[in-house]
Order: C-alpha cells, then structure tokens, then sequence
C-alpha cells in the first residue's frame, strides 16, 4: 500500500485515477480547493496551491509516497510545488501533455507550414519521442521570444514546458512528467467538447474545418490514462514519458468513424493557410512515440478499439448544437 496525494483530482480521469488508486488499496488523499467531495474512502485537504503558506498549512506533517499533480500549469506553480513536496514525498508525476512537443508554439517560433497545394493526407514523419525536447534546456520563462498565432494555445504548452523545466533542472525528488495524448472518451465528463464537436457536425450535415493536408495526431482514452497514471505512480522510472495509445490518426479518419456511428457521411470546408481548422485538424507534425512506456512495461490499447465506444457515448450526450 502507498500513501497517495493527488492534487486536482475532481473531475474526468482525474476523477477516475483516484478511485482506481483507492480500490487498489492504496491511501489516497486528494487535495484541491474545493471543487467537490471527493469519493468514499479517499481524505481529503482543501488549499489553493498557489498559495504556500495555505498549502504547507493543509499539509501539516503529513508525507506522501507519490504525489501526482493533476493541475500544474505553470512553472510559479511547479516552483511552489517544488518547495513545499521537498522532503514530504518519494516520487512526483506531473500530468503534463502532448502540446509541450508543438513546433507552432516553440519558443523558436513556428515551423514551416505544410504546402496548401499538397494533394492528399500528409503523415506526421516522425512520431516524437521524450528525447525529442528537454525543457530544461529551454529558455527561462520570459526569454524567449513569442511566436506569432494562437496566444492561448502557446500559454498553455509553455506553461507546460516551463513547468516541466523547473522540476527538471534541479530535481528535489524523484521526478516523472507524463505527456499524454488528446483525451477522449466519457461522453458528458470529457468536459473540452472536441469530439463532441465533430459528432455534432456531421450527424448535423455541417461542414468540418480542414487543413488541406491534415497530419496525424495522438490520441488515448480517458480511463487508459488513469490506469497509466496508476502505473506510473507505482514505478520507478523518471523523467519524462509519452503517454498514447497505439494508432495515430488525422482529421479526416476520426470524421470517417463519426461517421459510421452518426449515419453521416462528413463535409469538409478546406481552411487556408495559417487559418483556423477543427480541433483535432493538424498543418504541422502532432504524433508522439510510445515506445518508452512500452518498453518499461505499461500496455497501450489502440485507437481503433476504443474510438467507436467513445464516439458513442459522446453521441448520446452531445445535443444538437453545430
């Protein structure tokens, strides 16, 4: 049995993380500020973590075997984090994302973009592994440049980033970040909408926004990445880790399977260059290489096996908003 602290934990595979660590005996204690009782037989601490002194206050003497960070977004967080967990816990895994490998959003600036004219669907070439980015090598926060488009998505993957580089560059504890795929699954908890989206689209006869040549991109369900984050916290590798199931695909696949659940063919409109498409819809690189979870033992599942049931349910709650 372990002495588990998740901070977050409220809601989606969050959510279903705690419950999964309870039932398999662990201590689980989740702290958050108070979005929700947590599930019978988990303790709970209320506290903003951004606040120190609150945090170390709710944490009292308390020690964890493993924290697993849910909702750190940022590196002032990360350093918060740092300072108060030194000496209180054996392991540390962050939920971090696939986004920190986004080249759009690269303190270097975006890549170049893939040709408008390209004929048919473009493959990312290389599915991105761990090695492929060490945020501690990054400029601090603040020193780079910005890179032109959108503002929002580059906060969150530099937050991410820069999160990743403070618990990185000078480790206070045993130190896991995991990089997980897009999300999907769970009908109404799958809170962002993007699926949704598209089931609302094409059951509906609206067009898709497009790239002209869409790449491929990584993708896991939500309990897949509950139980990886189980997994992840019983272990003893560090570092970072990719988190995807098996079987990236582009846009125009994960309309196809719409599809074939909705009844509906699917429309595309093509976006221009630098325009905006879809949320799935991809004119850079966007797949990451699971090999190195695989190879330390954690057993993905593919895309293909689970994405009709996801596709389902979020049509069972979706509505029938376009």
């Amino acid at each position: 049995m372990k002495r588990i602290l998740v901070v977050g934990g409220s809601r989606y595979f969050g959510k279903t993380l705690v419950t999964r660590a309870r039932d398999a005996g662990h201590e689980v204690t989740v702290l958050n500020r108070g979005s929700g009782a947590p599930p019978p037989g988990v303790g709970r601490l209320v506290a903003d973590r951004d606040d120190e002194e609150a945090l170390r206050a709710a944490l009292g003497p308390r020690d964890f075997d493993v924290v697993v960070d849910q909702v750190c977004y940022t590196p002032l967080q990360a350093a918060v984090a740092r300072r108060v967990f030194a000496g209180r816990t054996g392991r540390y895994v962050m939920t971090s994302t696939m986004e920190v490998y986004d080249p759009a959003t690269l303190p270097a600036g975006p890549v170049d973009r893939v040709p408008v004219a390209a004929p048919t669907p473009v493959p990312a070439p290389v599915a991105v592994t761990e090695a492929s980015l060490d945020p501690a090598r990054l400029p601090l926060a603040g020193a780079a440049g910005r890179p032109s488009g959108d503002r929002s998505a580059y906060v969150y993957a530099e937050g991410k980033r820069q999160a990743e580089a403070v618990f990185l560059r000078d480790p206070a504890f045993p130190y896991v970040s995991v990089r997980a795929a897009h999300v999907l699954g769970g009908g109404a908890a799958e809170f962002t909408g993007r699926l949704a989206h598209y089931v609302r689209r094409i059951a509906a006869g609206t067009p898709v926004d497009v790239h002209e040549a869409p790449y491929v991109t990584s993708f896991i369900h939500h309990q897949e990445l509950a139980a990886f984050l189980h997994w992840a916290a019983e272990q003893t590798f560090t570092g970072p880790v990719n988190a995807a199931s098996h079987g990236a695909l582009d846009v125009t696949a994960l309309c196809e399977a719409v599809a074939a659940q909705v009844g509906h063919g699917p429309l595309y409109r093509v976006v221009g260059e630098g325009a905006e498409a879809s949320p799935f819809s991809f004119d850079r690189a966007y797949a990451m290489d699971n090999g190195r979870a695989s190879a330390l033992g954690f057993g993905f599942g593919h895309v293909a096996d689970w994405l009709p049931g996801a596709i389902a349910e979020t049509s069972r709650t979706a509505g029938p908003r376009g």
